[in-house]
């Protein structure tokens, strides 16, 4: 039987009932611990399903592989428009597609492809698509104007060599090319989007049936209905490798948390996405499914817009991080599913600097920094908090009580308002200069496992989705990201962490616990970088 009672259940709950509690010294330890204890080590390669949902809390609203930089859209296409590499966090790449890759003395990085590769739609993989997919990404001439940049901040450009060699140039340290090449090469077929590909007047690639898509993936679009959030893949025939053991795999969109659990305790889906705290409990309850969660690279925070009022101030800046009680957030409204941040680069990713501590919760200090911006309790600040609603763990309630603390200080009035998190995205894009929404809640998986990413972005005025400019902190970037000295750059990238935090470009809150639900027999170890992979099921 299903279960039927709503039981909330914390961290330290769980950590008792799995008997872990005593093993473990930090949320990345719970990584694979609520699963069979008799479970192999999660690799895959033997899941037989005829059909397998995955539901999740964000579905696609683009149709074009280059035209976004979210998570779960990313989970979806890359069944598609498969990576060119395999990654697994904190290690280096693996060929998948590339087969071989040598780096030159000149900033340059010969990459040679499978030559038995080919497009849903019948065309040939060559080194030209992959130079041609590139261009999309990093150049802002080029449809779509790709946010994909902000991964790819080092790489200059591509030139095919020939039929299976590509020749990559980057401008920074070797190491930087390959945590963003690792992560961000995928390949559209030059020739399909010339001559079939259905486009937009712009050139970028819009449809509404699964003609839209033609990648290389294990996985070919049969069905797509993005009025339902729904898109349906077989096997792809021709596949260079390994054939799916998955006879049909479905995505399905669904962005009520309670809704989502409710499917999967239905038998309605396999796999669900970002449970909340208050469910976990429910799922524990049920001999059918099971949860499996991990610490996440994601960061959860609060970007500031340095070129609009209040927030041109640091010492406003500053205030609101003062002003926000972390603890009271992970404790009250995560249940304890959460650590608190300290800087834009969480722990375990290449740069993280140790030696920072958050910010205290200090309603008197940040009154007194408000004060210092020029606010007072007869003239306050007028600012609004805008939060996406079902993207993030409970992000909604984590931005009103955010929101509510803000407003407790008299010199400040703070509004709240939730959206769909597209128009978060969008303003999270909009530059660092956008008055419509400066001040709202995002997170940002650093998936390369380098703090350049996490950074990069942001506070780069090439980075694709600025959210403060300070030209102090763009120079040190900048530095680190040409130094070749690994332990060097690592000690730099500390730095630039440490500058952060006093400039306070974001209300730093917390690191992510990605929680998922998924049917008991379905064998597979959750990933920080929130990657959900049908070929690492077992």
């Amino acid at each position: 039987m299903k279960g039927v009672i709503n039981q909330s259940i914390d961290r330290r709950t769980l950590l008792k009932l799995t008997g872990a509690a005593g093993a473990t010294s930090g949320l990345g330890a719970l990584a694979g611990c609520l699963g069979d204890p008799d479970d192999d080590d999660g690799d895959g390669g033997d899941l037989d399903l005829d059909t397998l949902t995955i539901t999740q809390g964000e579905f696609p609203d683009v149709e074009d592989p280059n035209d976004h930089i979210t998570g779960p859209y990313f989970n979806v296409y890359d069944h598609v428009y498969e990576p060119l590499f395999d990654v697994t966090p904190g290690e280096e790449p693996q060929g998948r597609i590339v087969e071989d890759w040598e780096h030159g003395d000149d900033g340059t990085v010969e990459l040679t492809i499978r030559s038995d590769v080919v497009f849903h739609q019948g065309q040939e993989l060559t080194a030209e698509d992959i130079a041609f997919t590139l261009e999309r990404q990093i150049d802002p001439d080029v449809p779509p104007a790709s946010d994909q940049v902000a991964g790819l901040g080092s790489i200059e450009g591509a030139e095919a060599l020939d039929d299976t060699t590509l020749e990559l140039s980057y401008s920074g340290a070797a190491q930087l090319a390959e945590f963003e090449f690792g992560n961000y090469l995928r390949a559209v077929s030059q020739e399909w989007y010339e001559n079939d590909a259905p486009t937009t007047d712009d050139g970028v690639i819009s449809g509404e049936d699964a003609e839209a898509f033609n990648g290389t993936g294990p996985f070919q679009v049969t069905e797509y209905n993005p009025g339902q959030n729904r898109i349906v893949m077989e096997p792809f025939d021709d596949y260079w490798g390994e054939a799916p053991n998955v006879g049909e795999l479905i995505f399905e969109g669904e962005t009520s948390d309670s809704g989502r659990v409710s499917s999967l305790l239905a038998d309605e889906t396999n796999f669900v996405d970002n449970v909340q705290p208050s469910e976990v409990g429910n799922v524990e309850n049920d001999d059918d499914v099971r949860i499996e969660e991990v610490t996440s690279f994601r960061n959860i925070f609060l970007p500031m817009k340095n070129e609009v009022e209040p927030f041109d101030s640091l010492e406003f800046r500053q205030a609101m991080n003062y002003a926000v009680d972390n603890e009271e957030i992970i404790s009250d409204i995560l249940n304890g599913f959460g650590a608190p941040m300290s800087q834009p680069t969480p722990p375990e990713v290449n740069g993280y600097n140790p030696d920072l501590d958050p910010y205290e919760h200090d309603l008197e200090q940040a009154e007194e920094l408000v004060e210092e911006a020029g606010y007072t309790e007869d003239d306050p600040a007028d600012i609004t908090l805008t939060v996406p609603e079902g993207r993030y763990l409970n992000d909604a309630e984590v931005g009103e009580r955010a929101a509510d603390q803000i407003d407790q200080l008299p010199n400040v009035d703070c509004d709240f308002e939730s959206v769909p998190f597209d128009v978060v995205s969008e303003a999270n894009s909009a530059g660092v200069d956008h008055e419509d929404i400066p001040f709202f809640l995002i997170g940002w998986g650093v998936i390369t496992g380098d703090a350049d990413y996490g950074m990069f972005g942001f506070f780069h005025d090439d980075g694709g989705v600025q959210s403060f400019r300070d030209e102090e902190l763009q120079t040190a970037l900048e530095e680190s990201q040409v130094e070749d000295d690994p332990e060097e750059r690592e000690a730099m990238l500390q730095e630039v962490n440490e500058m952060a935090q006093e400039k306070a470009p974001w209300v730093f809150l917390h690191q992510q616990q990605s929680i998922y639900g998924l049917d008991a027999d379905i064998e597979w170890d959750a990933r920080e970088d929130e990657s959900v992979f049908v070929w690492e099921m077992s």
